[in-house]
């Protein structure tokens, strides 16, 4: 879910999917579901050259792409030698930087993928309040920690006596209705399968550990982090974006998976109840999209409850408690892994509401250059989930004020009272892919410090 409004917490949303039709869209990197579309494309093309060809080969069974960008070649394109070709940035970003709605406190870093240098560097290794920025550290440590094919599981599991059932959070907030009648009809073909067709009904959401609500209080911008919830507790139609929550997410997919249980034709006797999951193989499960498919959805709509959900799984992998403070470790731990800068470095949550967090530029550069490393494609998804500036996600009705970076940066947008950061990609001219953070602190407002951002990062895409 987007960042928080702007009367607490900026807020900001946009459609999922690339809208990309200019060719200098293409340029920078047009992803769709973890695959380049112009890759797609080119390979979909028919062959030319002859009147007559060969009968084209049998169909095989589909094969599902990878979660994100697996050849080397795809990014090692972009990695131009950059000795001697990359101008005196501080020319042209240290007058933006002194726009006055980036406030007081202001930081900065600028580093080319292809080797790892720094370009350019205001207080980039100062810990700053990173807002949603924070995500990037959130799903890069999942990625690392679970791989791009994790999926998390909802299951059913029966009693041994066959009289009750329990249904259990896995920690997914993405479990939906249609999921959950399927979860219904699979688990009521099975009782049935077994002769019962009545039986007592529990949840289960002890996977999570400590307090459910964020501290930020009850709030539009996040629901209570449980680990059994159905649309991140919307009580509207929305599918992004601040929205009115449950107050109980997991009570309420308990309620619901009861009434379609009886549609089933299960009965359900009594009330649906919290209860502890029996030591029993599962009668029925449905698991979330993969791991890489979830981080391009934080990272592009800036999704708080999908965000807290990922550092619960990264607690869970480290053998930590799926709790603030134990996600607070692990995203920590795991990041060390990759030995990046985390001197001052805090993780208090992992969708970045909380004030308490501290990252430094050089961190989101970092962590960015990790992810357009050829070794590493299973952190690609940090880049593919991107938004595209001017075109998608929190991005989509950004860069008018510099319509130079329309298209051509990716970056992942941060927003609370007073704190605006931007952190992502750019390709230059010359076919450079620049990683840059920008995070600034007492600001005015963010109708003053999104514009002086935007030009910041649209200054990295004339760079020659």
């Amino acid at each position: 879910m987007p960042e928080p409004r702007t009367w607490q917490l900026t807020a900001g949303s946009a459609a999922l999917g690339l809208v990309l039709a200019a060719a200098a869209v293409t340029a920078a990197g047009p992803w769709d579901g973890g695959q380049r579309t112009a890759e797609r494309a080119r390979a979909a093309a028919p062959t030319t050259g002859g009147a007559h060809h060969a009968p084209p080969p049998a169909p095989v069974a589909p094969r599902r792409p990878a979660p994100a960008p697996s050849a080397p070649g795809v990014l090692t394109s972009l990695h131009a030698p950059t000795a001697g070709r990359h101008a005196d940035l501080a020319a042209a970003l240290v007058p933006l930087l002194a726009d006055p709605g980036l406030g007081s406190l202001r930081t900065a870093s600028v580093v080319d993928t292809a080797t790892g240098k720094q370009l350019y560097g205001e207080g980039a290794t100062t810990p700053m309040t990173p807002a949603s920025t924070v995500k990037i550290a959130t799903t890069a440590a999942a990625l690392s920690a679970l791989g791009p094919d994790h999926r998390i599981p909802t299951t059913v599991t029966a009693a041994p006596d066959g009289k009750s059932v329990t249904l259990t959070g896995g920690g997914d907030p993405t479990l939906d209705p249609p999921r959950l009648k399927a979860l219904a009809a699979d688990t009521a073909r099975a009782l049935k399968t077994r002769g019962h067709t009545s039986v007592r009904l529990a949840y289960d959401t002890h996977l999570y550990r400590g307090p459910e609500l964020h501290p930020i209080g009850p709030n539009e911008n996040i629901a209570p982090v449980v680990a059994l919830m159905t649309r991140e507790g919307r009580l509207d139609d929305s599918t992004s974006g601040p929205a009115p929550r449950t107050a109980d997410p997991a009570g309420d997919t308990a309620t619901a998976f009861a009434e379609l249980l009886t549609e089933a034709g299960i009965t359900i006797t009594g009330n649906p109840a919290p209860g502890t999951t029996p030591r029993a193989a599962p009668l029925a499960r449905t698991e979330s999209a993969p791991l890489a498919d979830l981080v391009e959805h934080t990272l592009t709509h800036s999704d708080n409850d999908l965000a807290e959900a990922l550092a619960r799984q990264t607690a869970l992998a480290h053998g930590q408690p799926a709790s603030f403070q134990g996600a607070e470790k692990a995203v920590h731990d795991e990041l060390a892994r990759l030995r990046l800068p985390l001197a001052g470095a805090r993780f208090a949550d992992g969708s970045g509401l909380d004030r308490r967090d501290r990252v430094s530029a050089a961190l989101l550069t970092g962590l960015l250059t990790r992810a357009a490393d050829p070794p590493r494609p299973a952190l690609r998804p940090l880049l593919t989930g991107l938004p595209v500036g001017g075109f998608t996600g929190t991005l989509a009705g950004r860069f008018d004020t510099a319509p130079a970076g329309a298209g051509l940066v990716r970056a992942k947008t941060g927003t609370l009272t007073g704190v605006n950061t931007l952190a992502g990609t750019v390709v230059t001219p010359d076919g450079r892919l620049l990683a840059f953070a920008f995070l600034a602190g007492r600001t005015p407002s963010p109708d003053q410090a999104q514009p002086a951002l935007d030009r910041l990062s649209a200054a990295l895409a004339g760079q020659k």
